[in-house]
């Protein structure tokens, strides 16, 4: 058994025991009809947010200890230990984040930042050949497709952090997505000025991601307004953010490439990959591949805004099947958002066609 099947086989176990414990009020919000390859019928596994919005599911509050408990070992299995600790670090500065907000209030809901208004849901049977679950809220969205008895997909996967930086006791200080943003400032500001030149697309840096919460990316994408990226968002065409179309989503990678590196510029960028890939568990995080130099030299990070600390600031990393996007402008660039996102196989689209065609032949 691969390790991926190993994953998936946690999952499963994990996301019967919880569905055992629900009672039928609660399994008509906890679960959703299975992955298929048509975006109509698929719509709502493929919808996902990381605003304070209805996330669709079951929230922890609508569920007993035990069942709070059951839910996330199955967030827990669909994560590294660093990923899943990342995760509850995220989830609890909603506690934080109430303080400094001063309590704050909204008529639709009786706590607007709540560490319990979470969602968990289940999409399809997971004894089934093709199933699948997210869990989302405020800051976090982790998603996750089995086929055969292995994990196809676990993207997209967004973590953010508000604040992004939080003082301890004895003079310490929580960034519980530090690193991410540390290893790529260290990158740009580590370039000769011809490097630095084409790794920086805009002194400026765009307001959000430029793929905000769109179900799949396309060349063209640019941030989107906040009000949009909420459940509750009238539907139909939203139009970007002004004055983004220099860091606009292209085709072809932009920004230096891993190649022009050097030793040293190199390593930081697989401890930056890792940073964002290695939330997932081993076995089905594709970190590994970029130990091969060839699939490194793919990759391509783009930057936008100051490189100076706690300046407002962009970056992107992009390479075949592969985009990783953060930005920290919001809140004094106190108020984090990072993505990794596969451009081809998002929420395993691509698998599924295949699957499905496959199937349909026989």
């Amino acid at each position: 058994m691969t390790t991926s099947e190993t994953v998936a086989a946690a999952m499963a176990d994990a996301a019967a025991a919880w569905l055992d414990t629900l009672d039928d009020d609660r399994l008509a919000t906890a679960r959703g009809d299975g992955p298929s390859g048509d975006a109509g019928s698929d719509a709502e596994r493929r919808r996902w947010f990381y605003t304070p919005t209805d996330h669709g599911g079951l929230t922890l509050h609508a569920q007993t200890p035990v069942q709070q408990q059951r839910a996330m070992r199955l967030v827990a299995s669909g994560l590294s230990e660093a990923g899943y600790a990342t995760v509850a670090t995220v989830m609890g500065l909603e506690n934080v984040l109430d303080r400094a907000q001063d309590w704050p209030t909204r008529p639709h809901r009786e706590r607007f930042r709540d560490p319990a208004l979470y969602h968990l849901r289940i999409f399809g049977d997971p004894g089934a050949r093709t199933w699948g679950w997210r869990f989302g809220g405020h800051h976090v969205s982790v998603n996750a497709l089995v086929v055969d008895g292995r994990v196809a997909a676990a993207t997209p996967c967004f973590l953010g952090a508000n604040p992004a930086t939080t003082p301890l006791l004895g003079g310490g200080v929580a960034r519980p997505l530090g690193p991410t943003e540390d290893l790529a400032r260290e990158i740009v500001r580590g370039l000769p000025p011809e490097l630095a030149g084409v790794a920086v697309l805009s002194a400026g840096a765009p307001p959000d991601l430029v793929t905000a919460n769109r179900p799949l990316v396309a060349p063209g994408d640019r941030p989107l307004p906040t009000s949009a990226i909420r459940r509750e968002s009238p539907p139909g065409p939203v139009d970007p953010v002004e004055g983004t179309e220099v860091v606009a989503l292209t085709g072809a990678p932009r920004g230096v490439p891993a190649s022009a590196l050097d030793d040293r510029g190199r390593d930081l960028l697989r401890r930056l990959l890792s940073a964002y890939l290695d939330r997932a568990p081993a076995g089905v995080s594709p970190a590994g591949r970029y130990d091969d130099d060839a699939a490194l030299d793919e990759v391509h990070l783009a930057w936008a805004g100051s490189p100076e600390a706690g300046e407002p600031h962009y970056h992107r990393l992009q390479g075949p099947r592969l985009l990783l996007e953060w930005d920290n402008t919001q809140d004094g660039a106190d108020h984090a958002h990072s993505v990794w996102r596969d451009p081809e196989n998002d929420f395993g689209v691509d698998l599924l066609d295949d699957h499905h065609r496959a199937f349909a032949h026989r």
